[in-house]
């Protein structure tokens, strides 16, 4: 999938303007690279375009604390936008990864995000979901 095309999904999701959700992507990609591991930010990088994959490089040093809250506040923070616009892009920005990526590299990712994530993760459909 491509940036464009990631956006213009973000952006019908979360019913943002295009600018706003490509802004609000880059800070999720960036805001996700601190919270996962180096090795499986490069994991999930590898399944996106370089247009993506560019805003999941892993920073040096330890990863940040702090749970779901402080991750929608980091997010705000780097878009510039209010949290809960931020907390509506999160969710489109992860609904978008799901769709880009395979399932298995999906559930990894997730697994390594802080406690209370979950709530803004829609779960992952299974063969035979109704």
């Amino acid at each position: 999938m491509r940036f464009p095309r990631f956006v213009e999904a973000v952006s019908r999701r979360a019913e943002l303007p295009t600018e706003q959700a490509a802004t609000i992507s880059r800070a999720v990609l960036q805001t996700l690279a601190e919270r996962v591991t180096g090795g499986e930010s490069a994991d999930l990088a590898a399944q996106l375009p370089d247009e993506l994959s560019g805003y999941l490089a892993a920073p040096p040093g330890d990863p940040p604390t702090g749970g779901s809250v402080e991750f929608l506040f980091r997010v705000a923070h780097r878009a510039g936008v209010d949290p809960a616009v931020a907390e509506v892009g999160v969710r489109a920005v992860l609904t978008t990864l799901r769709e880009a990526v395979t399932v298995g590299e999906f559930e990894d990712m997730v697994a390594q995000l802080p406690r209370g994530f979950d709530a803004m993760v829609d779960p992952i459909p299974r063969p035979g979901d109704v």
